[in-house]
């Protein structure tokens, strides 16, 4: 099984098309083209700050959205934690740009990919 974890605000936030003026308007947006996507596997999408009021939390389809209680970053680390615990050998991904939060999720078991990536999915 694969799992792919998105870093929603920087998913968000890799593309000035003014998300900044909305930005629970713009998570709602990246859900809802996860959602559509054909993508293998299971989606955990993290939302913190003001977009998390753009969608709430729960499971619709293969996407899952989780949100941080307080940072993104640390919230996303303790998902790649929770995923690998599972034993069952399933592939985690985090997708993020952010340097120190690759380090993070590295260290404890997944994957990395860019935001392009995704988004170049959808």
């Amino acid at each position: 099984m694969q799992v792919v974890i998105v870093d929603g605000a920087n998913v968000v936030g890799s593309r000035p098309d003014g998300w900044w003026r909305d930005r629970a308007g713009a998570a709602r947006r990246l859900h809802d083209h996860l959602v559509a996507t054909d993508v293998v596997g299971e989606i955990v999408l993290v939302l913190e700050g003001d977009a998390r009021r753009g969608r709430h939390v729960g499971q619709e389809g293969h996407v899952q959205t989780v949100h941080a209680a307080r940072s993104g970053d640390d919230a996303i680390v303790d998902e790649v934690r929770s995923q690998v615990a599972f034993g069952d050998r399933r592939g985690v991904t985090v997708v993020t740009a952010d340097r120190d939060l690759r380090d993070r999720v590295e260290a404890v078991g997944a994957s990395t990919r860019s935001p392009r990536w995704l988004l170049d999915q959808l």
